[in-house]
């Protein structure tokens, strides 16, 4: 499979609107906790505030020129100031456990069905973590996987990622990696 992957500015960023609509469908239909929580997550609740919020971004998109360069993946990854993880939502992390300022966060990823088991996911968490390496001032990984979603956990976790703990009464499970 000949796939295209590109950096895009985060200017761009609506290239993303349907697989990150899609991402949080397919989270909510694995959910086995509050899967109603999803009904209000979109692309205009979660990936735009983030990348507001963020002091850096970098955004992958995975093309597919057989499909006319349909997208059919991404990744969002950010440096964020911890701050950013204690909000009306939720507190996702304690706040003196990073010694820095800004964190990174693998915040968003998604392959479209039928894509999966190719080694997309892969590359494009490799390409996240070779990017958040470029950032010496930031010492504290994290993801954050949504209940239900033991694939994504279990991916996370053989790529170094161990489970920290768990909030909302286990919606979202915290991982966590030092650079």
């Amino acid at each position: 499979m000949n796939l295209l992957y590109e950096v895009i500015p985060e200017e761009n960023a609506e290239s993303c609107r349907e697989l990150c609509n899609e991402l949080m469908a397919f989270q909510k239909s694995k959910a086995t906790i509050a899967p109603e929580r999803f009904d209000s997550m979109n692309f205009e609740t979660r990936l735009l505030p983030s990348i507001k919020r963020a002091v850096h971004n970098y955004l992958v998109v995975v093309k597919n020129p057989e499909m006319n360069n349909e997208i059919i993946a991404y990744v969002y990854t950010n440096i964020s100031p911890k701050e950013t993880y204690s909000n009306e939502f939720a507190t996702f992390f304690d706040l003196s456990s990073v010694q820095n300022e800004n964190v990174g966060c693998l915040s968003q990823f998604y392959i479209k069905e039928g894509y999966r088991q190719f080694g997309i996911g892969s590359k494009l968490f490799r390409m996240s973590m070779e990017w958040l390496a470029t950032f010496d001032d930031v010492e504290d990984y994290f993801v954050f996987t949504s209940n239900g979603n033991q694939e994504a956990l279990a991916f996370y976790q053989r790529k170094g990622f161990t489970i920290s703990h768990d909030i909302l009464d286990g919606f979202i499970t915290v991982l966590r990696r030092k650079a």
